[in-house]
């Protein structure tokens, strides 16, 4: 296995709204309907919006193995010295492998040297792949973020942040 970490291009639209679909949907199985979820990929992970998203950055970087996609990080900065990570999910036979590690690290280093000092993340409540996987990066707890969604379902994010 020869991991690279890549900036993404329309070419890779598939692989990402594949890994992040079904990231997405495992981190909120048991929480929200099939039908809110169905919904949500539909417009969030289709190929149109990926392919856009991609070419305006929103995707920051991919991990390929060969020319497979395998995991892919989203990030920006949301007010000065802030960054936030908006998606970070690794395809689960890569899981364990230090991908989303590597993944977070590059996106990291960008945002430092913008000058972001804070990086936050969104999490799941209950979200048992990605909790530990920040809480071991030094992200801490900071607050839960109650929403509902357009199905009228009560959406849980914890609110998680480090020092960069």
């Amino acid at each position: 296995m020869d991991i690279s970490i890549v900036k993404p291009e329309t070419k890779h639209t598939e692989g990402i709204a594949e890994i992040c679909s079904a990231g997405w949907r495992q981190t909120v199985e048991g929480k929200l309907s099939e039908k809110y979820q169905k919904k949500n990929v539909e417009f969030w992970y289709n190929h149109e919006k990926v392919s856009k998203d991609i070419l305006h950055g929103m995707y920051s970087y991919i991990a390929l193995d060969d020319q497979k996609v395998v995991g892919v990080v989203g990030a920006g900065i949301t007010e000065p010295a802030n960054g936030e990570i908006f998606v970070l999910y690794v395809d689960e036979t890569y899981r364990y492998m230090g991908i989303g590690r590597l993944l977070l690290e590059k996106v990291t280093k960008d945002q430092q040297n913008q000058g972001v000092v804070k990086q936050w993340v969104s999490v799941q409540e209950g979200n048992q792949l990605g909790l530990p996987f920040y809480e071991a990066r030094g992200f801490s707890f900071q607050h839960k973020r109650l929403t509902y969604t357009d199905t009228n379902e009560k959406q849980v994010s914890l609110r998680y942040a480090r020092k960069i």
